[in-house]
This record gives C-alpha cells, sequence and structure tokens, in this order.
C-alpha cells in the first residue's frame, strides 16, 4: 500500500516504541496547488484527496488513526484517549498529549513550528502547533506540562521542530519585537534588521528552542525552511507574497507502537 516520504529528526530516531515523520508536500495525491500531499482539512482541497494523503502518512507510521486539531494559535492541550473524525467537530486547541498506542498525533502547519516530543521510556508522547503567539504565550511548556501529568519526566523527554519558516524568510514590522523584549529582553538575539527600514528578521525556531531549554527540554530543529523550500513544502507566507489564496498544509505526526 502506498506511503508518503518523511523528513525524521535525529533526536527522536531511534527511540524505543516510538515513531514519527515531518510530512511535506510530496507523496500524495492532491491537484493545483495542493500539490500533492495537502493534509489539511480546513483547506479547500478535494476532501477525498486529503483522506487519502492522510491515510499514506498514517500507513507510513504503521498508526491506526492521524488525529489533528482545529488549531487556534493558543496553549490549551489535550490529553488524547480515543480517536476522532479529522472534521468540523475535531478538537479546538493547538496541542495534545497521550499514553495510548496506535495513536499518531498530528500537527499541520505551513510555516508555524511543529514540535514533537516523546518520553520513551514512560510511553508518553506529544505534538504541538507553535507560531509566535503560541510559542510566546508558551505552548511548549504547556505540552510538557501536560505529558508529565502522564508520567513523563521532564529530564527523559526529547523535542523535535519540525520544519518552519527561519529568520531569512520571516520578515516582521517594527512594532513585533514589543512583546518578546517585554518577555525577556535577552529576545533581542532572535531579531535582525530587514532589508527595509524598520522592518526585522525573526528567527521562530531559535525562540523556540531557547524556550525549551530554559525548561530543561533537550530538542533540535531538522533546519528545514518551508518558505524557501517551495518543491518541499506549503508555505502560507510564500503564498501571500504571491499573491494570496489558499494554500496546503504540511503534516509532522508522532505514535507510540502497538
Amino acid at each position: 500500500m502506498t506511503t508518503a516520504p518523511a523528513a525524521r529528526a535525529p533526536i527522536l530516531s531511534g527511540l524505543a516504541g516510538v515513531q514519527h515523520g515531518f510530512f511535506g508536500r510530496k507523496g500524495g495525491v492532491s491537484a493545483g496547488i495542493y500539490d500533492s500531499l495537502n493534509c489539511g482539512p480546513g483547506s479547500k482541497d478535494v476532501p477525498e484527496a486529503v483522506r487519502e494523503n492522510r491515510a499514506r502518512v498514517a500507513r507510513t507510521l504503521g498508526a491506526a488513526h492521524l488525529l489533528s486539531l482545529y488549531q487556534l494559535h493558543g496553549i490549551d492541550v489535550i490529553a488524547v484517549r480515543e480517536p476522532w473524525e479529522n472534521g468540523a467537530n475535531r478538537p479546538r486547541c493547538d496541542a495534545m498529549v497521550t499514553d495510548r498506542p496506535g495513536l499518531a498525533l498530528g500537527t499541520l502547519a505551513a510555516d508555524c513550528a511543529p514540535i514533537l516530543f516523546a518520553d520513551a521510556e514512560a510511553g508518553v508522547i506529544g505534538a504541538a502547533h507553535a507560531g509566535w503567539r503560541g510559542a510566546l504565550a508558551g505552548v511548549a511548556e504547556a505540552t510538557v506540562a501536560a505529558m508529565e501529568r502522564l508520567g513523563a519526566k521532564r529530564h527523559r523527554i526529547r523535542a523535535a521542530l519540525g520544519p518552519t519558516i527561519t529568520q531569512a524568510s520571516y520578515e516582521v514590522g517594527a512594532e513585533f519585537p514589543a512583546p518578546f523584549l517585554a518577555e525577556q529582553r535577552d529576545n533581542a538575539r532572535f531579531f535582525a534588521a530587514g532589508a527595509k527600514p524598520g522592518k526585522h528578521q525573526f528567527d521562530l525556531p531559535g525562540y523556540i528552542l531557547s524556550r525549551l531549554a530554559r525548561i530543561g527540554i533537550a530538542a533540535e530543529w531538522i533546519g528545514h525552511d518551508t518558505c524557501a523550500a517551495q518543491d518541499s513544502y506549503f508555505s502560507y507566507r510564500r503564498t501571500t507574497l504571491a499573491g494570496g489564496g489558499d494554500y496546503g498544509r504540511n503534516v509532522s505526526a508522532i505514535m507510540l507502537e502497538r
């Protein structure tokens, strides 16, 4: 049966009983602007194509179910005990954790950072969607706390950031750094001067890694820029710069083996 290609993070690879993957736009059946592995049920793609794409991702991981959320750029986390239909009634939050095998926790993104977490010894995993709002508000820390409530230990948790927009591609306005500097003055290191007056370039993966390090989580970023890598990943910003319209969604997922 057809599967889909995925990138993998060394920090999560080889963990006993854990499967994961960062999936881009290759290996699916969608056409046009969604070519080809669009996994976003909230897009305007043909629903049957999205379902087949998601089935390919699930088969790649050996998952009974690939779950994803109605993401809101917040910090709410749910503990997953059973699967749901990935339609309009999917949970409205940005992160989930589980200790149940066979359930692939998926996070959708098209420039925001997908973060996958695992404590292999405890058999607890998590997945979070972290745009700048969620990262600043603490979605990564909230996910770690939810994993601890299921029995994970912070010193054992490993985390990987998947494909996301990088500093070179992420131009922001003059007002953007203020809330980050209010949170911690040292966050100035995540901003560089933009090409245009009053603009900045923001390092989203660097900022998220610093937040994880602050709470004692070993983490790494796989180093793929969604905006720059047009052939490999969907990107909201690239679509916006080209004139707007709908766009595909990349999925990143993690699962405990059955």
